[in-house]
């Protein structure tokens, strides 16, 4: 049992074998002639005798029979060995954490969104997974240079050296295409960075974890790594004529201030040669699904990404219309986008925000994330009281992690440093949410009769 009667996980630990010596030094062990070696030394030698007479050169007639001579090594060169040594195969016990996932983390925020993107990331922070920080062209300069300052001088996050900082900033704009370049640009510096990691999570500074990352990967080890989570339909309703016909452009694409993207005529019909599939801009993307769409070894990204520039909203469909359009992962895709959010009705361009009064709904929903909270808002100390371990509570900087396995028994996660056991985990409540809501999403038949229907 782990801190405060929580179980501890542990992958399974493998022992290396010793090598051989004892002291590191390797000895070959010594080459002794097989039986009937003197039969085959003699044809070995008969063979060389008509060899020579062939060619006319006697002198090697004296070398084939002078006294003394040896051919253990050079019958060990023309015939295999009659008494091998047995090579033990190395083990097959995979090494500890294996079956640990590694998520790949991309926050993104905008102007005034420096302090609470700070809290988000120390909220989701664990040394296994990665992290890409980014605050847009929106924010100001110093903010922007306040937050590579904030990540370089911190300790914890040096040593283990898993959160990188977007310096050049994107100018991204929700109702245009920016948003999805800048979610593509972050993928493929995830991808530049490591293959090691298994899905991929855009999140902004509006969200919140509603469990510890140990909770995340404790149930995410449980899940086939191909299965990807995406709310997507392609009943598009009203969206056909207010966002699929109608032609925008995005300034942000070519413009260094931010402006409202702004339609241009004539309104194009829907398109024919693909599906259109809509849904949540928040997703969570395998990571086979992501190499997929940014190396496109397949024209489909592309021709989808030129047809979502002039798109309204394209981040709630990019996404779902390539994966939905791609045979090859239209069954792995779950119907969810692993959030709790509240919409009002009938429902507006951003969802209302999160307060106290939501805390149990956001606890019975069983999901991960949870968005989106206003700046500081009370229900996000309730959250690190009661759900996050209560992080932050000592005030220190070692403090504003969320404890995890990787903090050791005295929970001191400041004291982390590069070989720590990341794959040490101590699941809590939020684990036993999440698996439910992986059962009722994943593991039911729920799962292949909600694919991009």
């Amino acid at each position: 049992m782990g801190l405060n009667g929580r179980d501890e996980h542990h992958s399974p630990s493998s022992a290396k074998s010793p090598r051989g010596g004892g002291g590191g030094e390797h000895n070959s062990p010594p080459i002794s002639c097989p039986r009937g070696g003197a039969v085959s030394s003699f044809l070995l030698a008969a063979a060389l005798l008509t060899f020579s007479l062939s060619i006319g050169i006697t002198a090697t007639l004296a070398v084939t029979f002078s006294t003394s001579l040896s051919l253990c090594p050079m019958q060990a060169l023309f015939f295999p060995a009659t008494s091998a040594r047995f090579v033990q195969p190395e083990s097959d016990v995979r090494p500890p954490g294996a079956d640990v996932p590694r998520l790949a983390y991309l926050i993104s925020g905008s102007r005034g969104d420096l302090d609470r993107l700070w809290r988000v990331l120390h909220a989701l922070y664990h040394p296994r997974n990665l992290y890409v920080v980014h605050l847009d062209l929106k924010s100001p300069v110093e903010d922007r240079l306040e937050l590579a300052t904030r990540v370089g001088n911190n300790t914890v996050f040096q040593r283990i050296g898993n959160v990188e900082v977007i310096r050049r900033a994107n100018m991204v704009t929700y109702r245009g295409p920016t948003m999805v370049a800048h979610t593509l640009h972050a993928c493929a510096v995830l991808l530049r960075r490591s293959r090691d990691w298994d899905w991929f999570i855009n999140l902004s500074a509006s969200d919140y974890p509603l469990m510890t990352q140990d909770d995340i990967l404790h149930v995410f080890s449980t899940l086939p790594r191909n299965v990807s989570f995406m709310e997507h339909t392609s009943n598009l309703g009203q969206k056909a004529e207010g966002r699929a016909k109608p032609l925008i452009v995005d300034p942000g694409l070519y413009m260094s201030a931010k402006k409202e993207v702004f339609n241009v005529w004539p309104a194009r019909q829907l398109p024919t040669a693909f599906k259109l599939y809509t849904g949540s801009a928040w997703v969570v993307l395998s990571r086979d699904f992501v190499e997929y769409v940014v190396w496109g070894w397949d024209n489909l990204p592309r021709t989808l990404l030129m047809y979502y520039a002039n798109f309204v909203s394209s981040p709630e469909g990019y996404f779902q219309t390539v994966l939905c359009n791609a045979p090859s992962f239209v069954r792995t895709v779950a119907n969810h986008d692993l959030h709790h959010i509240q919409w009002d009705v009938p429902a507006r361009q951003h969802p209302r925000a999160l307060g106290l009064p939501d805390r149990d709904g956001m606890v019975g929903s069983g999901t991960p994330f949870a968005r989106k909270f206003e700046r500081d808002d009370p229900v996000l100390d309730v959250i690190d009281a009661d759900l996050l371990l209560g992080r932050g509570r000592n005030g220190t900087a070692a403090g504003m992690f969320v404890p995890g396995g990787w903090c050791g028994q005295h929970r001191d996660c400041g004291a982390a440093r590069a070989n720590v056991d990341d794959w040490v985990l101590s699941p809590g409540p939020g684990a036993e949410r999440l698996r439910r809501l992986m059962d009722r999403i994943v593991r039911s038949q729920a799962f292949d009769g909600s694919q991009c229907k």
